[in-house]
């Protein structure tokens, strides 16, 4: 039995909740704008997850957050014999490079940054493929999908306040007065800093904020996080591609009233149920999911 159908009709919430409340096993695709997402399930509980345009494998995730260095992922994978996760992690720890607790943690937090950003699709084509699993030559972490519903949804309404706040991505950055020598910043935000010309009164018209996130192969969500954080910070501003400068809302102070963002309906467990009824009742079928 495969289950089908759009995320304009069936949110990637209610697609979580059923699989959770149904302990399903298998494999859920997800094609939208953004690209292709895939996720993998057992018994209810996410395992693994990979995003089209980002390979997923062990040591890009770790040489992305500077666990390693591209000298040392070099290093690792000409001495493997078969170049798999699994192999290459089992190499990592016996070089000294990282411990096992640390692949484990990034590892959970690639799978989660995947199923977080597909909350921010509304549309898009997806597939649930019952029982298909992983290869094995990929590193698995066991996920309770409750608390993954619930980050989920916070996420929605914080990617609804980013949307408000930096509507127009075709804006570009440039520095502001703020001194930098004392500030710390993560990689992502030290990869978009990097192209921003660090003379104001020059204006790269190709660096806008867009060609940024796709330069460094980051979703809409994610560069809106980073450049409000720099402009919260009062490190950047916003200017038009011609220099010109823009005026943007400041982040929210303390005593001044700020728009409500309503929160996403929860799914009433009486529909999942149904649903799921639904489901175990069909056999060997193809089932378009709509609304009941």
């Amino acid at each position: 039995m495969a289950l089908k159908g759009n995320l304009r009709d069936f949110s990637t919430t209610q697609l979580l909740n059923l699989i959770n409340l149904a302990r399903k096993t298998g494999a859920l695709t997800v094609e939208g704008e953004e690209g292709s997402a895939k996720m993998y399930f057992k018994e209810g509980r996410l395992i693994h997850a990979s995003l089209s345009g980002q390979d997923g494998h062990l040591t890009s995730m770790l040489v992305k957050t500077g666990k390693i260095t591209p000298e040392q992922s070099r290093t690792i994978e000409a001495r493997a014999k078969v170049n798999t996760d699994k192999e290459l992690g089992l190499l990592l720890i016996q070089s000294g490079f990282v411990d096992r607790k640390a692949i484990i943690q990034e590892v959970k937090s690639y799978i989660l940054d995947v199923v977080y950003l597909l909350f921010t699709w509304t549309d898009g084509m997806f597939h649930f493929e019952p029982n298909e699993l992983p290869s094995e030559d990929r590193i698995t972490v066991a996920v309770d999908l409750e608390n993954v519903i619930m980050e989920g949804s916070r996420r929605v309404k914080k990617w609804e306040k980013l949307q408000d706040e930096l509507p127009d991505l075709n804006m570009a950055l440039r520095f502001t007065d703020h001194p930098m020598r004392d500030v710390k910043l993560s990689m992502e935000e030290w990869r978009v800093i990097s192209f921003i010309n660090p003379r104001n009164t020059i204006i790269n018209p190709h660096n806008t904020i867009r060609r940024i996130a796709e330069a460094n192969s980051m979703s809409k969500f994610q560069i809106r996080k980073i450049v409000y954080g720099m402009l919260a910070a009062g490190l950047v501003e916003l200017v038009d591609p011609e220099g010109v400068r823009k005026k943007t809302a400041a982040p929210p102070v303390a005593g001044r009233p700020t728009r409500v963002v309503e929160p996403t309906p929860a799914v009433k467990r009486g529909v999942i149920l149904h649903l799921i009824d639904r489901i175990r009742g069909l056999d060997n079928h193809v089932h378009t999911i709509a609304d009941p």
